[in-house]
């Protein structure tokens, strides 16, 4: 990362508070649990909202909302405290992430262990949301980045990101600008853990909230319980490192989609064994490459539904259909949902006075907030072609995207140096990690578990797709798993799930 004074201040630990004065220590338990938004209720759901400071270097200035919730144990017997989460995005909305988690098989253990607290993180849903009128650019519908044919289509690229840059930049929302962070959100769980009144809180984030998690224990390690990581960003999160490895994970996960339609659908037309499906992809991007008028449009858009359809094995059925339209010439790019792996927001419905409003844009808007606060991307142009040209020799299948120019290259300088995840700590963090995740590749998972040395145990677990616990079914990660959250127990070294 080619940064100036960035660089040199990074390196030391940052605190807390980082170099700040701290903020006012909130009221133990004067949170007023009550009914929860009409889009994030659901059975024995409680929510609130809590105000914590836009800046903790001004800790006596602004004050934003935050929302929260709270699926409350139902054996206090079992209690152990509470278990604060987050649904990964970054800019995903969490109130009723208690409930997903419980709905998709959270064991009974675990919810009689914790008070299960979901949030909103800053800028985010019901908590004093961020907007960038995107809306006005429809253009610009995924932060993660579209395949370039060329030098001349990254520079194209960053047209548009400096576009979407300025009106974030001039939206409604832009003094919230520099302090939607990932710090910033770790420091808000913080106030959420001490308006509770629990003198520790444990921890369980997926995907990006995984590195959420790594900033909050490293933030404030003495107050973290247990920390569970599902999925894991590197230690640097979603920066431009992480941005360029989605090439790599593309390539780990694609086998397992050629396996699929080789097996599952031999009379689609895309071949009868994964090498074939293999060769039918650089066909397929090939061809529509070439369509006159919207080819390079046509391929990129094909490139991301292909990406955003590896996350998940129930979704690999609908790209194979996808593909077999491609292939008879049936599919209509201008016509397809847009891809990316990133929900469409709309306008709030009405509620009481409680909820903040949230604007149509604002996952996208938010998500970009923190990538582009978090950590300093290459402003340069040039550098962006010439990783292009790199990336596309050395990730053929998806390289060219993932390494392509966005917003972030037209940001402002982040207002604090990167939260630097270290060893320095309790050793209370484990991480559950598929071997072939395609957006957060196990190369980056890797990265965390260096970086956070002994703190820290991996599970790896031999399956494809985007989250594993308890999400998918291997008895032998979602065992070690419930184990950590319920009694403490770790494994002692790294292992591996077959």
């Amino acid at each position: 990362m080619r940064d100036k004074a960035f660089t040199a201040l990074a390196v030391a630990v940052v605190t807390a508070a980082c170099t700040a004065p701290s903020p006012p220590t909130p009221v133990a338990n004067a949170v007023q649990w009550g009914s929860c938004p009409a889009d994030a209720s659901g059975p024995g759901l409680e929510c609130a909202t809590l105000d914590v400071p836009l800046d903790y270097r001004a800790p006596d200035g602004r004050r934003i909302q935050i929302a929260i919730s709270r699926l409350p144990s139902k054996k206090p017997e079992k209690r152990r405290g509470i278990l604060l989460t987050n649904s990964g995005g970054p800019g995903g909305e969490a109130l009723r992430h208690s409930l997903d988690l419980k709905d998709v098989g959270l064991p009974q253990d675990v919810l009689d262990s914790y008070d299960i607290i979901g949030m909103d993180p800053r800028g985010v849903g019901r908590s004093t949301p961020v907007t960038c009128d995107l809306a006005k650019i429809p253009a610009y519908y995924t932060n993660i980045p579209l395949h370039a044919a060329d030098a001349a289509d990254v520079r194209k690229s960053a047209e548009l990101g400096k576009q979407v840059a300025d009106s974030c930049l001039g939206s409604a929302s832009k003094d919230l600008l520099p302090h939607i962070s990932t710090a910033n959100a770790a420091r808000d769980l913080d106030q959420v853990r001490q308006a509770l009144g629990e003198e520790k809180a444990s921890y369980f984030g997926i995907s990006y909230g995984t590195y959420l998690g790594a900033v909050y224990t490293t933030l404030f390690p003495g107050t973290t319980d247990r920390v569970l990581l599902d999925s894991s960003l590197g230690a640097g999160g979603w920066d431009r490192e992480g941005s360029r490895l989605f090439a790599q994970g593309f390539e780990d996960r694609f086998p397992d989609f050629a396996r699929y339609v080789a097996t599952t659908h031999p009379d689609y037309g895309l071949g009868t064994t994964p090498d074939q499906v293999t060769a039918k992809y650089f066909e397929l991007t090939a061809t529509l490459d070439a369509l006159p008028g919207i080819g390079t449009q046509a391929g990129s858009l094909f490139r991301q539904t292909t990406f955003s359809g590896l996350y998940y094995d129930n979704a690999l059925g609908a790209l194979a259909e996808t593909w077999r339209d491609v292939n008879n010439g049936t599919w209509r790019p201008d016509a397809a949902t847009k891809p990316g792996g990133e929900p469409t927001s709309s306008p709030s419905r009405p509620d009481d006075a409680r909820w903040q409003a949230k604007t149509a844009d604002n996952y996208l808007a938010s998500q970009l907030h923190v990538l582009c606060n978090d950590s300093r991307w290459p402003t340069s142009v040039q550098t962006y072609v010439d990783d292009h040209a790199a990336d596309r020799v050395k990730y053929p299948m998806f390289g060219s995207a993932a390494s392509n120019i966005g917003p972030c290259a037209f940001w402002p300088d982040p207002v604090e140096p990167q939260t630097r995840i270290t060893d320095q700590g309790p050793s209370n963090v484990l991480i559950v990690q598929n071997l072939r995740d395609p957006i957060t590749p196990l190369v980056v998972a890797k990265k965390m578990r260096a970086a956070l040395g002994d703190r820290a145990r991996i599970v790896t677990v031999d399956q494809g797709g985007h989250l594993a616990y308890p999400f998918k079914k291997n008895k032998c990660a979602n065992d070690e798993a419930t184990r950590f959250l319920v009694t403490g127990e770790r494994v002692s070294e790294d292992k591996a799930c077959r």
